[in-house]
């Protein structure tokens, strides 16, 4: 089965509709670089899109029907949507799942420190990462500090044009002839990755009282001003250190995006733009947006947490008919795409690749039957009659979809969310964009591939079924 390129099948009006929708993306991707301000940018928008929150639906006992679409925050890092369908609850949803989260450098809780007339923060890399990618390229600090007294400051130093940038610093080639024979893996090992954040001291005119330590406490003395907090709020915060700058067009032809964290989202986005462009359903449509992927799904905001249940309890309990057998049939009877996004194609290293089974950049959305590494170990693996219905919808809607697996046999792999709501009994399989350079600071997507999606995602919302 050959895929096609999606630009070939686009007619002008279908063009200026992809570059409007990622005109959009870009701006949320240069906007949103961690899971707080990914939560708090999509709230702003479904709220705006008429969407409630499900915690006052709860509080005053509001009886939920058909058309009513809700939302619920989990700790500022993980959402779910719902748009109430016209079908019994019990007769399953249709689920679009991704993650906000991204591969990044987390600031410790003690990181402030002094050598060699440097301050450093010290860091601790989150994801799977090739660590030497980090150093030696501007980097930015987002996040949160939050005070004794609860309140909040947020963080983001280092995208305007007249903010500072922060820096890992690299070993110069004449002096790296130890450093060039070490393998990928310790060439900058997690220890190394301490972001440098100031170079002169705090300037005091009587030299008897002086501190040690000065370019540190001129460091400290400019959080102080500029931002309201001490070195000791610091075990109260989450900081992460993300490439600085904004998502750019990549190409001659512009037909790719350039950006830090488009993994996962750029299915996150797809997702959530989907479901606002869906107004009324036959079943009901949700969209879950988690947190933690990159490390497993674990926690509190992980998928691996009750969050996503006990908003899907909390909803049928609302629609009056609440009971735990109701819950486990509606979770069985569910659907669900597992919004991540899949290895592109690269010639330059063809040989990790199966070239017949693999996404290409401009293809159209992409289909992993299963995940897992070797063997398909930790795999969701979808049957064959949940292809054949998602086939179906597909090409009802004109949508371009291709499949693919994760790299060669006994060479690569990978998880997603997919296996975790597959345990409920639901059909799952793995579904997104086509990415490049995953996991490195500056990931490529196509902007056809982002389009289709967004598209192929509503297809679903509007048709998919138990099968």
């Amino acid at each position: 089965m050959q895929s096609t390129n999606t630009w070939e099948q686009y007619d002008e009006n279908k063009i200026k509709e992809c570059e409007k929708f990622c005109r959009g993306y870009m701006e949320f991707l240069s906007s949103c670089k961690t899971e707080r301000e990914c939560v708090s940018k999509i709230v702003s928008d479904i709220e705006a899109a008429g969407y409630k929150p499900l915690e006052d639906k709860i509080r005053k006992k509001t009886e939920l029907k058909p058309g009513d679409k809700i939302y619920s925050v989990n700790m500022d890092k993980a959402v779910v949507m719902f748009n109430i369908g016209d079908e019994p609850i019990e007769s399953g949803l249709n689920i679009l799942g991704a993650h906000i989260d991204s591969p990044r450098m987390d600031v410790k809780q003690n990181p402030l420190y002094e050598e060699g007339g440097f301050a450093y923060l010290d860091t601790h890399y989150y994801g799977g990462i090739k660590k030497y990618q980090w150093v030696a390229m501007p980097l930015a600090l987002h996040g949160v500090v939050i005070k004794k007294d609860g309140s909040r400051i947020n963080i983001a130093i280092g995208e305007k044009p007249e903010d500072p940038v922060f820096f890992v610093s690299d070993l110069l080639i004449h002096l790296a002839q130890e450093q060039m024979n070490k393998k990928a893996a310790k060439v900058v090992e997690g220890e190394a990755l301490d972001i440098i954040v100031g170079n002169k001291p705090l300037l005091i005119k009587d030299e008897d009282s002086k501190e040690k330590d000065g370019v540190k406490q001129a460091v400290l003395e400019i959080l102080s001003k500029d931002y309201g907090f001490d070195e000791e709020d610091f075990v109260s915060a989450e900081l992460e250190v993300v490439p600085a700058g904004a998502a750019r067009e990549a190409g001659l032809d512009r037909s790719m995006i350039l950006s830090y964290g488009q993994d996962d989202r750029v299915c996150s986005y797809t997702s959530y733009k989907a479901m606002l462009e869906v107004s009324d359903v036959k079943r009901t449509a949700c969209c879950i947006l988690v947190d933690k992927e990159e490390i497993g799904s674990v926690g509190a905001t992980g998928m691996q947490s009750k969050f996503f249940e006990n908003a899907v309890a909390e909803v049928i309990g609302l629609m009056g008919d609440y009971s735990e057998l109701t819950l486990k049939r509606a979770l069985a009877a569910s659907t669900m795409l597992s919004s991540d996004v899949s290895s592109a194609y690269d010639p330059t290293y063809k040989s990790s690749f199966d070239s017949k089974n693999v996404a290409f950049l401009g293809n159209g959305m992409v289909f992993n039957k299963f995940t897992g590494a070797r063997g398909k170990s930790g795999s969701n693996d979808a049957n064959a009659e949940y292809l054949a219905h998602l086939r179906d919808i597909l090409d009802s809607e004109n949508v371009n979809f291709q499949t693919a697996e994760l790299g060669r046999v006994d060479l690569g792999g990978g998880g997603t969310i997919a296996y975790i709501l597959a345990l409920y009994g639901m059909n799952v399989i793995d579904s997104g964009v086509a990415v490049l350079n995953m996991h490195a600071p500056w990931e490529a997507t196509s902007k056809a591939d982002v389009y289709e999606t967004k598209r192929g995602y509503i297809a679903f919302l509007k048709k998919a079924k138990r099968v």
